[in-house]
């Protein structure tokens, strides 16, 4: 059973910086790619950042040059370093790995970000 445990999120006010992370119980090698999402209240979920098992990475525009995804293989961990908040950036942050074959997607249960203005 795979599992995805998300931690690091908080409040914090606008300008500062949250480092999540997203530790999966089995080896994140099992997955062509791990991203992070986000959901605020009223909107739909979108994808923030993504990275390959090859390590290619794409960020959503509003995020680019403030987050950056990365990946710790021996840990199977990713991360996701959030740099100069803004209010906007306020949402549940979940991650999501995509896994080739067996096809499946697994999800954690998502970390809350809050940005104070």
């Amino acid at each position: 059973q795979v599992q995805l445990v998300e931690s690091g999120g908080g409040l914090v006010q606008a300008g500062r910086s949250l480092r999540l992370s997203c530790a999966a119980s089995v080896s994140i090698f099992s997955f062509n790619a791990m991203g992070w999402y986000r959901q605020a209240p009223g909107k739909q979920r979108e994808l923030v950042a993504a990275i390959t098992s090859g390590g290619g990475t794409n960020y959503v525009d509003s995020v680019k040059g403030r987050f950056t995804i990365s990946r710790d293989n021996a840990k199977n961990t990713v991360y996701l370093q959030m740099n100069s908040l803004k209010p906007e950036d306020t949402a549940v942050y979940y991650c999501k790995a995509t896994q080739i074959w067996p096809p499946n997607d697994y999800w954690g249960q998502g970390t809350q970000v809050t940005v104070s203005s």
